[in-house]
């Protein structure tokens, strides 16, 4: 056995809410369930600020104002009567630099969506469409006409190409994560015939071959061509969303956010934060402060109650549900709900009065950075930065450990005792070893030295360990481990210490049975080793468990020869376990007529 010195430990702090914004490139896919950004599923909660609606000078504030208000997206038309009031005369000065404002957006660490359309809609005048496009002979506005689509493509080819010198797009390292074209053409295309059909379906062609590297959608387009992606023109009210339905089992963890706006201080300032969640933990921030944390052993709904200062203006409300696996047994079982769900979340102030904040616009975000970063991934990764500290950080929720070690020699099977941890996820070189909670202590009552598991099961049968951890070692295969340097990777969740973290090897010195009459006996040493010794053999109604075996009331005289006889010297033995073989007979004696039972503890 050894132990991790204080020394060997580094750890990392992921307490931040928000991403950072980068300079790298970002994938962004999609299937029939969420946006994927670099492999990460995400629900985005976008508004709409439309540029030349406002000042240059007035950007930078209304930004900042959507992202405090729990957006990750700002989405914005581009409004082609502006940029080229008369045709091939462009205007991209003052507030309709659209360059300028969706840098802005990138540097506020938001992401942004670009509608082209070009028809816009808006409530603008014309729907967004030059005058002089009305002027020229022969032209059929929206629809299969060979001089519209010319004009639209120059003009869509046009803020295409701006955007990719400026490197505006997600993959050139940018904002931008959709491009729009066309919109709420669905609508109307009825009354443009099979025209319609196949100008909706030139459309995206066209949009298609800008090679973007993001997706296109369309609004209110139900046969949008593949692969577009038709969104709806509006909203449905679902505040609260149920963990399973967003995490898709990617990650145990789910961020719920939003905000409040308090005016009157004396009500709030000692207020009670109460959630009504489905489990299994919760941990609350109050403006990026940890409330603290609660949970629920069973896995049933918990009411999570903590006191909250909150401060004039706007606040910021944070959640963190986690789950420990997921239900997998009993009537309905795939109907159970996780996560806060349908609340409710309120806040209660001085006389009872109270806030609810279930309806509220809430914003959320799948997993961790950490988890994210690969942080458990033991090989260097561009922007990770672990800190090496002689005094490492203990008791500290939503903490990373690193550490490295030597593999135990020999082939002995591996375990790591997590003692002194709470509760959390650990990785050896980059393999999950498991979840732990060993600060989840089991019952101090319920545990007996006499084990029968004969009769109907009930769960309490034969328990063992009480008033300790519910598992504190945690096997590490060797398959997993290198000759020279292996790497420990833990997320602690609620606050730990790792010093007394340390690797054993399992080497089976005593081996036990319990075998009741009728049934065969199988006893056996690990790793090629021998039976040297049998310490113990009764055959009868011995009590007691493995290590304090003793005699009951009657035993075969023959139990300790005949099992000797049977297994010293071998690396396994076997043998039905009968009263005949003990040589028992049945007679007066009517406590020879009951069920006997074999003990056996073993040296090997």
């Amino acid at each position: 056995m050894f132990r991790m010195g204080s020394s060997s430990w580094v750890a990392i702090f992921l307490l931040s809410l928000a991403f950072m914004t980068s300079c790298f490139a970002a994938e962004v896919t999609y299937d029939a369930h969420s946006l994927i950004i670099n492999g990460e599923r995400r629900i985005i909660f976008s508004g709409a600020i439309h540029y030349p609606r406002s000042t240059v000078e007035m950007w930078p504030g209304i930004i900042q104002k959507a992202k405090d208000g729990g957006l990750d997206a700002i989405e914005s038309y581009i409004f082609w009567d502006r940029h080229e009031p008369v045709r091939r005369e462009y205007d991209f000065s003052e507030n309709l630099d659209f360059i300028k404002f969706f840098k802005l957006i990138q540097e506020a660490g938001l992401y942004a969506i670009l509608r082209i359309g070009p028809y816009v809609c808006a409530e603008w005048n014309y729907g967004g469409f030059p005058l002089w496009l009305h002027n020229i002979p022969g032209i059929e506005l929206r629809t299969d006409n060979p001089i519209y689509k010319t004009e639209m493509q120059i003009f869509t080819t046009k803020i295409v190409n701006m955007a990719k010198e400026a490197k505006l797009f997600a993959s050139q390292g940018g904002p931008i994560i959709l491009a729009q074209i066309e919109n709420e053409y669905g609508d109307i295309m009825k009354g443009y015939g099979d025209a319609g059909k196949t100008y909706i379906k030139w459309c995206a062609q066209m949009a298609l071959a800008q090679n973007i590297g993001v997706p296109w959608i369309m609004c209110q387009q139900n046969d949008a061509p593949q692969p577009m992606i038709n969104t709806c023109n509006g909203f449905k009210v679902n505040r609260l969303l149920e963990q399973k339905e967003l995490t898709f089992d990617v990650s145990d963890y789910l961020w719920y956010m939003t905000s409040v706006d308090i005016n009157e201080t004396s009500v709030w300032s000692n207020a009670t934060l109460r959630v009504n969640t489905m489990g299994h933990t919760l941990d609350a921030y109050v403006n990026k402060r940890r409330v603290g944390y609660k949970f629920s052993q069973s896995g049933s709904n918990f009411t999570y109650e903590k006191q909250v200062s909150l401060k004039k203006g706007l606040n910021i409300i944070t959640l963190l549900s986690a789950t420990v696996g997921l239900a997998n047994y009993g009537a309905k079982f795939d109907k159970i709900k996780t996560g806060i769900a349908d609340g409710p979340v309120q806040l209660v102030g001085k006389n009872n009065v109270t806030i609810d904040l279930s309806t509220n616009l809430w914003s959320y975000k799948i997993g961790l950075n950490g988890e994210k970063r690969r942080l458990y991934d033991p090989k260097p990764r561009i922007g990770v930065s672990w800190h090496t500290n002689s005094s490492y950080p203990i008791g500290k929720p939503l903490t990373w450990y690193k550490a490295d070690f030597k593999a135990p020699s020999r082939t002995d099977p591996v375990v790591v005792d997590l003692q002194g941890l709470g509760k959390g996820h650990a990785w050896v070189n980059g393999h999950s070893i498991g979840r732990y909670w060993t600060s989840w202590i089991t019952t101090t009552n319920g545990c007996s030295d006499i084990c029968d598991y004969r009769g109907k099961y009930v769960s309490e049968k034969c328990n063992t360990n009480c008033g300790n951890p519910s598992q504190r070692w945690y096997h590490v295969p060797r398959s997993f481990l290198n000759n020279d340097k292996n790497t420990l990777v833990l997320f602690e969740e609620i606050g730990g210490n790792p010093q007394n973290i340390s690797f054993q090897t399992v080497t089976t010195g005593t081996i036990c049975a319990q075998v009741d009459e009728g049934a065969q006996l199988e006893l056996s040493c690990q790793g090629g080793q021998i039976i040297s010794q049998i310490e113990f053999a009764s055959f009868g109604n011995p009590k007691g468990k493995c290590g304090s075996f003793k005699k009951g009331t009657w035993e075969a005289t023959t139990s300790q020869s005949m099992v000797e006889a049977a297994c010293i010297g071998k690396t396994s033995c076997g043998f039905a376990v009968t009263k005949e073989a003990f040589g028992v007979t049945t007679g007066p004696m009517k406590v020879h007529e009951g069920i006997a039972r074999l003990a056996i503890q073993a040296t090997c």
